[in-house]
C-alpha cells in the first residue's frame, strides 16, 4: 500500500493510474476505520477499481468545537485496516494543505441549497456546507473517479449527488448498504463513545426501522411509531421522518410507494443517525 500525504503527489498518483487505463475508486474518510469503511474498500476492490482511501478529520463539517475534539482517532490501526482490505493507496492530507486559512474562514464554500437544510442541517447549520466543500476538494484533486459512500449517511449522499449533478463533476457516486452489528446497530465511528448502557439503549434506532419496514402505513403512523420506540429507550429524538429518497421532502398522508425512514437519536450527549427503505401507505390528508 501506497502512502501519501501531499495534495500533488496524490494528484499525480490518480493521474497515472487513469492514464495506465484503470478506474480510480475513490473511499474518502474521516478515519476510526470499522467493518463499514472495510466494506466500501472491498466493494471498490470487486468492481475493478485502483482504491485510493482519504483519511481527514474536517474541521469544517463541525458545528462544535467539542465534537470536533472528542471525534475518535485511531491512526495507526487505520493503516493497517486499510491495507488489509485492500487500499492500493492511503493519503492522509495535512490541514494546512487542505485548509490553508484555517481556523480563520475558507474564502470558497460549497453549498447545495434545500436539501442541505432540513434532518441533519436543520440541527447542524452549515455542516453540509463543510461536507459538499471537502468531498469537492477531494474530487478536484482526485479527478474523474468512483466515489464509494455508505448509506448510513444517506442526506450525505443526497447532497453529494446533487452537487455532482449540478456541476457536471466527473464522478459516480456509489452507494453501498448500512453494515450493522449482530445486533442491528449500524456501525459507526461514534459508537465507540458510548457507555454499556447507551450502547443498549442504541438498539432502539435499527429497532424502529423495522417496525417501519415490516408494517406498512401511512407516513406519519411510521413517524409516531417510531418515536414512540426511540422515546420508550430513553432516546432523545432528533427526528424521526419519512422523505422521499432522492429529494428528502417530507412524505404527505396522501401519498403511496417507497420512501426513506431517516432517524437521529441522541444518547448520553452522542448523536447517532440511522435510515432504511420503506413502503408507505396512503392515510387521512
Amino acid at each position: 500500500m501506497e502512502r501519501l500525504s501531499a495534495l500533488e503527489a496524490w494528484r499525480s498518483y490518480a493521474k497515472a493510474q487513469r492514464a495506465a487505463g484503470r478506474r480510480v475508486g475513490l473511499v474518502p474518510t474521516m478515519g476510526a476505520l470499522h467493518a463499514g469503511h472495510s466494506s466500501l474498500f472491498e466493494a471498490a476492490k470487486a468492481n475493478g477499481d485502483v482504491v485510493l482511501a482519504t483519511i481527514f478529520v474536517n474541521p469544517r463539517q463541525f458545528n462544535d468545537a467539542g465534537d470536533l475534539q472528542q471525534y475518535p482517532r485511531t491512526p495507526e490501526l487505520d493503516r493497517v485496516t486499510a491495507e488489509q482490505h485492500g487500499v492500493d493507496c492511503l493519503v492522509e492530507p495535512t490541514l494546512e494543505e487542505m485548509w490553508p486559512d484555517y481556523p480563520r474562514p475558507t474564502p470558497t464554500t460549497v453549498s447545495v441549497r434545500g436539501i442541505s437544510d432540513t434532518l441533519e442541517g436543520a440541527a447542524r447549520p452549515s455542516h453540509f456546507d463543510g461536507v459538499a466543500s471537502v468531498v469537492a476538494k477531494l474530487f478536484a484533486v482526485t479527478g474523474s473517479c468512483r466515489a464509494y459512500f455508505g448509506e448510513k449517511d444517506f442526506q450525505q449522499i443526497a447532497v453529494i449527488r446533487q452537487m455532482v449533478r449540478d456541476l457536471a463533476l466527473d464522478v459516480e457516486v456509489v452507494g453501498c448498504p448500512i453494515i450493522r452489528d449482530g445486533d442491528g446497530l449500524a456501525l459507526s465511528s461514534r459508537n465507540t463513545l458510548l457507555h454499556p448502557d447507551g450502547r443498549a439503549r442504541a438498539l432502539a434506532l435499527s429497532r424502529a426501522l423495522r417496525e417501519a419496514q415490516t408494517h406498512r402505513a401511512s407516513a406519519s403512523e411510521q413517524r409516531r411509531t417510531m418515536r414512540r420506540i426511540l422515546e420508550d429507550a430513553d432516546v432523545t429524538v432528533a427526528y424521526a421522518e419519512v422523505v422521499d429518497p432522492v429529494t428528502l421532502v417530507a412524505t404527505k398522508d396522501d401519498e403511496v410507494g417507497e420512501r426513506r425512514a431517516l432517524i437521529a437519536g441522541i444518547i448520553d450527549g452522542v448523536r447517532l443517525i440511522d435510515n432504511a427503505a420503506v413502503f408507505v401507505e396512503a392515510g387521512e390528508s
